[in-house]
């Protein structure tokens, strides 16, 4: 076979590695893209993009459900409500084969040549991949390697029969009557509520003392106090030992020490996720390491030259925005173009009910710098479109240096409250001050009202409250 020379070769076409390819071909630089599957990654096929889906689906049906139970306050009833899973999925999968279709189309516009195969590097400047038809040789000069990451599997849990990972949670052609969750963070979360408005009995399994512990609990508590009314249990400082000898039981130790057994028709492990160091050729090349993640600079390069690395194999936070500005800056400087990583403004949402968004630092994180802060809160109580949607639980907040008012922070807890990160990244990337914020005419009747409001709280004279 014929070897490929270019400038860019880019292994992974997940969020990072096809837009890394997209912008390269754009500014004109000859680009391959290596990918084993299909082009999206675990975000756009079996992660991100599937599972809000499903929520979508599971808010519907329950409420639905709830008005037809006569538990709406706005006197709409709904008899009956049902749902076929198997349609849901379909619906999913349709959605999933667009996008997917529609990134790959994007790739071939750039001009981007695509290699379907498993690459391995055979050095620093050559990758081999294992194509259907036999091997493909691809020399380039510069290689970004974007091979994302995977689920953790727990040895005394190995994936399958009905311990299932996030990928067949998100497949799954029948709603569980009984659903064991391990892990309380976003993702056992946002799949446990969703399938607890499908209707099934979910029980979540945490090993500390309280849920989403990369937040602080003013954040958490309303996600808390809405898995309550869900129905949902929570087990905390719990640890699971593993399956009962016919694989019919989850066996857990309590917090008192205690051993109980869990009967569940699906056990759904999500201990977070590892990034995909092995299998590549890593053994080829002299990587330096921070863990378990490749270490990267400012502008995304490793330890050798001309090899650059975005995405989840870089670290945390493992999020597909943080891989498509990692791979945009890095397509943008293999061009010529001078450009550097700053993290300082990378939204994380979770999608549970209610969400929860934070951009920069959280109120302790900014003690912890030892400047002084200053703090303003507004609770969606307090907001006329929260109430108007039946969701005013929750509040958005402010954190910012009490010196010179720079926004350090900004989190939010409430319905649909990540479509507010856009707002609260920008103005942590334009470096605004609270009184920025304040002086922002915010259209009403809007949630992001809540925004100005927190501002003005923490410059002491918020007006709706």
């Amino acid at each position: 076979m014929k070897e490929i020379n270019c400038k860019l070769l880019v292994i992974g076409a997940g969020p990072g590695g096809y837009v890394c390819a997209i912008r390269a071909g754009q500014l004109g630089v000859d680009t391959v893209i290596v990918e084993m599957t299909k082009a999206g990654g675990t975000c756009l096929n079996i992660g991100c993009i599937p599972s809000k889906a499903i929520i979508h689906a599971a808010d519907e049906f329950h409420r639905a459900s709830e008005m037809a139970a006569g538990h709406n306050a706005m006197g709409i009833r709904a008899d009956n409500p049902a749902i076929d899973l198997s349609r849901t999925i379909a619906w999913k999968d349709g959605i999933v084969g667009r996008l997917t279709n529609g990134v790959a189309g994007l790739v071939k516009k750039a001009g981007v040549k695509i290699v379907v195969g498993r690459a391995k590097f055979r050095d620093g400047k050559t990758v081999v991949v294992e194509t259907e038809t036999g091997q493909q040789i691809i020399r380039a000069e510069a290689i970004v390697i974007a091979t994302g990451s995977a689920p953790v599997e727990l040895p005394m849990l190995p994936f399958g029969g009905k311990v299932i990972s996030s990928t067949e949670a998100l497949s799954l052609r029948e709603v569980p009557k009984t659903l064991a969750v391990v892990g309380g963070g976003y993702i056992g979360l946002e799949l446990g509520t969703a399938f607890a408005k499908l209707g099934s009995k979910v029980t979540i399994i945490e090993a500390l003392d309280r849920v989403l512990p990369l937040y602080d609990k003013q954040l958490t508590q309303p996600v808390a106090k809405r898995l309550s009314a869900l129905g949902v249990e929570l087990l905390l400082q719990t640890k699971v030992r593993g399956q009962s000898g016919n694989g019919e039981s989850l066996l857990i130790e309590t917090a008192e020490g205690e051993e109980k057994r869990i009967n569940a028709d699906k056990v759904l492990v999500t201990v977070g996720r590892r990034p995909v160091t092995e299998g590549w050729g890593r053994e080829e090349l002299e990587l330096d390491m921070i863990g378990p993640f490749l270490k990267v600079d400012d502008q995304c390069r490793t330890s050798m030259r001309g090899i650059y690395a975005i995405g989840d194999v870089t670290g945390e936070p493992m999020l597909a925005h943080r891989a498509m500005a990692q791979g945009e800056m890095v397509a943008e400087i293999v061009s010529g173009k001078r450009r550097s990583w700053d993290r300082r403004a990378i939204p994380a949402v979770c999608f549970t009910d209610p969400e929860i968004v934070s951009v920069g630092l959280l109120p302790e994180e900014a003690r912890a710098s030892g400047t002084g802060i200053k703090i303003g809160q507004f609770p969606f109580t307090a907001n006329g479109r929260a109430m108007t949607l039946s969701a005013d639980d929750g509040f958005v907040r402010i954190v910012a240096r009490a010196d010179n008012h720079l926004v350090l922070g900004i989190q939010a807890v409430g319905a649909g409250v990540s479509e507010l990160s856009a707002a609260f990244g920008l103005a942590l990337e334009m470096g605004a001050r609270l009184e920025d914020i304040a002086g922002t005419i915010h259209a009403h009747p809007t949630q992001s009202e809540g925004l100005a409001e927190a501002a003005m709280n923490a410059l002491g004279h918020a007006l709706h409250i």
